[in-house]
């Protein structure tokens, strides 16, 4: 399920603030919050005066709720405009990069600025934005979701049926601390030492001397273990520990090898790098997704 921030933006006219449907619907968007990743990046879900329409892009999901008698066009065009404005102020580096909760509070005064806006005067002051949104929907019409369906999904998403986490592109991690981007650091610079040796050595090898041939395998290997440490622990993947593992013994014996070539310090930096990479790999643990990033 890939990470959400959720705004909810209520549209309404007078006395509507103290509606309880409103109040009912209110309590929803929270729970079908967390249920969007496995719905379309557009729907509604219908009540009996109010319905939540939602839009989802780029990891982020807008929310908002409307009275019935709204035209469907003109709640979608509020979610486009606060699309826009949002990714105006945050790029997607700070979206990913954001420590919960609440990060963008900020971005809270655009909102009411906008919903203002609407409430006043029924909808967007350019028609052409309306018209696009209306020929948007006639070509994609929104998926129709009803309560029920967001119950089930919110129970696979809580465990009660297996979800597949085998790619890991939609898993966030915790915030990467400060000896996680020293070693990062390290270990690129093992990573470049083992490229610029294995490239000199290569020129050797091929003209005099062609058993020097796995010297060049080993320093190559190193620096393709050397970037795969980097990944592991910059992105969530299946299987973490038998792959960190893995590339930790491939250095280390790969380093043994080149112990005619390298003298002891040099070993024991570069396997105490590939050491402190695979202990951050491993510590390095997936964000709890039960508090929500919001604005």
């Amino acid at each position: 399920m890939k990470p959400m921030i959720m705004r909810q933006c209520v549209l309404h006219g007078p006395n509507f603030e103290h509606n309880r449907e409103l109040q009912e619907r209110k309590q929803q968007l929270r729970t079908v919050s967390k249920a969007l990743a496995c719905f379309p990046g557009r729907g509604t879900i219908k009540g009996q005066e109010l319905n939540i329409y939602f839009v989802s892009s780029e990891g982020v999901s807008y929310m908002t709720v409307c009275h019935c008698s709204l035209p469907v066009a003109k709640a979608f065009c509020f979610l486009e405009d606060l699309r826009w404005e949002f990714t105006a102020c945050f790029n997607s580096t700070v979206v990913t990069l954001a420590a919960r909760p609440y990060p963008f509070l900020e971005f809270d005064s655009t909102i009411q600025k906008l919903k203002q806006q609407y409430n006043q005067s029924g909808g967007p002051a350019l028609e052409v934005t309306l018209a696009e949104v209306q020929e948007d929907l006639r070509i994609h019409p929104p998926k129709i979701i009803n309560l029920e369906e967001v119950e089930l999904t919110n129970g696979i998403a809580n465990g009660h049926m297996e979800q597949s986490t085998g790619s890991g592109q939609n898993v966030r991690l915790e915030p990467v601390t400060a000896p996680g981007i020293l070693s990062l650091v390290l270990n690129i610079m093992c990573a470049s030492l083992n490229i610029i040796r294995g490239v000199h050595l290569i020129e050797y090898t091929f003209q005099d001397d062609y058993e020097g041939i796995w010297n060049v395998v080993a320093f190559l290997l190193a620096f393709v273990c050397c970037v795969f440490q980097c990944h592991l622990y910059l992105f969530h993947s299946s299987l973490k520990k038998l792959k960190s593992f893995t590339l930790l013994s491939v250095i280390v014996l790969c380093n043994l090898y080149l112990l005619g070539l390298r003298n002891v310090w040099q070993l024991i930096f570069h396997i105490s790098v590939a050491s402190l990479s695979t202990l951050l790999i491993l510590t390095r643990k997936v964000q709890d997704r039960t508090n929500d990033c919001g604005v």
